[in-house]
């Protein structure tokens, strides 16, 4: 199956709770590392690494296939 047609096919309910999961994720890093006041080094370093892990899951979630309802569909 093309990466196209997955990321168009159905996704199974968990991975749609693990997707907005990650986007939140990468939403919260992404407030960190861009906030106005200093904030410690460790912390903007941490929160770099939650931005990868939000946009991984998210990705990854996206890309999976319900195939019982996506066989129609092929």
């Amino acid at each position: 199956m093309e990466i196209i047609k997955r990321a168009k096919a159905p996704t199974p309910g968990f991975f749609k709770r693990l997707r907005t999961l990650g986007l939140a994720l990468a939403a919260a890093g992404g407030a960190i590392v861009t906030a106005p006041v200093t904030l410690p080094a460790a912390l903007v370093a941490v929160a770099g690494y939650v931005i990868v892990v939000g946009g991984i899951i998210s990705a990854v979630s996206q890309i999976t296939v319900d195939d019982s309802k996506s066989q129609g569909n092929v």
